[in-house]
C-alpha cells in the first residue's frame, strides 16, 4: 500500500518525525494534547486501532500485557484489563522504576475499568514492579511517531521505548519470541530507511491502525539488553533504576563503560552539575515558570550566566553558538535534532525567544566536530546558523548569575557589551515585567 507520507532519500529521524507531526497539525488528524510535535500522536481513531488487539492470536493467548502509558494507547490499556490480563504500564519517564501493575478494584465494573485505563488511573490503582520481580510479559504495545511496514520504529526521540525494553531485556522479562505491537494513525505508517535504524532502536512485530492490521515480519533483531555505550552520564542520574542494573551487570562481569563525550572522555567522569534532575522542577517554583514568549532561564537574569560545574574548568569549556532558530521551536525538537547528528553538548543554554541556544562542550575538537554537524541543519524550515560564540564565555562569568546590574537611568546612551553576544548594545528604560529565565537542559541519548 502506497504511503501517504512521502520521505526523501537522505532523510534523518528528525526529519521524518517532522513530516509526520506536520502532516497530522495541516490534516487536523489529532485530538487534545496539541500540538503534536513532540509527542506520540494522540491520533483520531486511536480506539479504533487498539480494538484491532482483539484480533490477535498472540494477544488473546497472552496473559500478561506491557502498555506505555500515552493517551492514544488509552483504549489498549481498558482491552487488557477487560479481557482480565495483567497489565503493566510504565512509569513516567522510569523515575522511580521500570513500571507499575494494574490493580483494578475487586469486581470493578466497566466504567472503573475506563478509569483504571486513564493516566489518572494508572496513578491511583497500580502497585510497583520490582527488578527481582519474576515477571514474564507476553506482549508489548508501544506508541510511534513513525513506523513502516518492514517492523521500523521511530519515537519521539527520548528514547524511552528503547531503554525500556532493553531493561526488560535485563530483567529476564521478555525474550525473541515477546510480540510488539504500534497502535498509529495510517499516515504514520511511511518508508523508514533501514540505515536509520539502530542496534538500540526497538522493532515492531504488528502494526494496528484505524482500518488495517499489519504483520511486519521484520527480521531486524531487537536490542538485546542495555547498550551502556548509548547511555551517558545524565540519562542515568535521571533514571534511578538504571543504576541499579548498571551494579547487577557490572557484578556480573559485563561491560558497563558509559557513552563517550565527543571528545572522547566517559560522561559519567565529568563533574556533575547540582542541581540536575530537573531545572524547571528543581530551580523553579511552580509559580516562577516563565509565560509563554518570554525567554526561559536558569539562574541567571536576562543576559546573565549559568554557574559552570564546581569542579569544571572555565577554560575547558567552548560554547558554540546556534542562531535563526525559528519561531514556535520547542527546546526538546532541538535537542532530537542534536542527538540525530550525534552532537550532544555538555550543556545546552535555550532562549528560544531570541531565536537562539549556546551548546558547551568539552574542548575545542568537539565543538568543532558539532560546528561541521549542525552545517546545513534545517527546522521548520529554516537553515540554523551555528558558529563559535563570539564571547567564547569570557564575559559570562558565573558571579555575574547572583548580582543585581546596577540601574541605568532613562536618559543614558552609552553602550554596554552584551554578555551573551558580545555585541554592544544601547541601555534602555527598565519596565516591569518578570526577569526573563534561562533553560538549561540535559540531553539524553536517542
Amino acid at each position: 500500500m502506497e504511503t501517504v507520507i512521502p520521505i526523501n532519500r537522505g532523510a534523518t529521524k528528525w526529519d521524518i518525525r517532522k513530516k509526520v507531526w506536520d502532516y497530522i497539525e495541516a490534516n487536523n488528524l489529532a485530538n487534545f494534547p496539541r500540538p503534536v510535535h513532540n509527542r506520540i500522536p494522540n491520533f483520531k481513531g486511536a480506539a479504533q486501532a487498539c480494538n484491532q488487539l482483539s484480533v490477535l492470536q498472540e494477544f488473546k493467548s497472552s496473559s500478561v500485557v506491557k502498555v506505555n502509558p500515552d493517551k492514544p494507547q488509552e483504549q489498549a490499556r481498558y482491552c487488557t484489563l477487560e479481557a482480565k490480563k495483567t497489565l503493566l504500564v510504565p512509569t513516567p519517564r522510569l523515575r522511580t522504576g521500570l513500571f507499575n501493575k494494574i490493580t483494578p478494584p475487586q469486581g470493578a465494573s466497566k466504567e472503573d475499568l475506563r478509569i483504571c485505563s486513564t493516566s489518572q488511573g494508572v496513578r491511583d490503582f497500580s502497585v510497583p514492579v520490582g527488578l527481582d520481580a519474576k515477571v514474564k510479559v507476553d506482549l508489548i504495545v508501544v506508541g510511534s511517531v513513525a513506523v513502516s511496514e518492514k517492523g521500523y520504529r521511530i519515537g519521539k526521540g527520548e528514547g524511552f521505548a528503547d531503554i525500556e525494553y532493553a531493561m526488560m531485556v535485563a530483567m529476564e522479562a521478555v525474550n525473541e519470541s515477546t510480540v510488539v505491537v504500534t497502535v498509529v494513525h495510517d499516515c504514520q505508517v511511511v518508508d523508514i530507511p533501514e540505515e536509520l535504524i539502530e542496534s538500540h532502536d526497538l522493532t515492531v512485530d504488528y502494526i494496528l491502525t484505524p482500518t488495517r492490521v499489519i504483520k511486519t515480519g521484520c527480521t531486524h533483531p531487537k536490542p538485546p539488553g542495555i547498550i551502556w555505550s548509548k547511555i551517558d552520564a545524565d540519562m542515568l542520574e535521571k533514571i534511578p533504576i538504571l543504576k541499579k542494573l548498571r551494579a547487577l551487570e557490572q557484578q556480573a562481569g559485563k561491560d558497563v563503560t558509559l557513552k563517550k563525550s565527543p571528545e572522547g572522555g566517559e560522561k559519567a567522569d565529568r563533574p556533575r552539575r547540582e542541581p540536575m534532575r530537573d531545572p524547571k522542577r528543581d530551580l523553579k517554583g511552580p509559580s516562577e515558570r516563565p509565560k509563554e514568549g518570554e525567554p526561559e532561564e536558569v539562574a541567571g537574569n536576562g543576559g546573565g550566566s549559568v554557574p559552570e560545574p564546581r569542579a569544571a574548568s572555565q577554560a575547558s569549556v567552548t560554547t558554540v553558538y546556534l542562531g535563526n532558530i525559528p519561531a514556535g521551536v520547542r527546546v526538546s525538537e532541538l535537542k532530537s535534532a542534536l542527538r540525530d547528528q550525534e552532537v550532544v553538548p555538555l550543556r545546552l543554554t535555550w532562549q528560544g525567544a531570541q531565536h537562539r541556544a549556546f551548546l558547551d562542550y568539552g574542548s575545542q575538537q568537539g565543538a568543532d566536530h558539532a560546528l561541521a554537524a549542525l552545517q546545513g541543519l534545517s527546522i521548520h524550515g529554516h537553515t540554523l546558523q551555528p558558529e563559535l560564540a563570539k564571547s567564547q564565555r569570557g564575559d559570562r562569568r558565573p558571579r555575574q548569575a547572583h548580582q543585581r546590574r546596577p540601574k541605568t537611568s532613562a536618559n543614558t546612551s552609552a553602550a554596554a557589551p552584551d554578555n551573551t553576544t558580545g555585541a554592544a548594545v544601547t541601555a534602555k528604560p527598565k519596565t516591569k515585567r518578570p526577569t526573563p529565565q534561562r533553560k538549561v537542559e540535559n540531553l539524553p541519548p536517542s
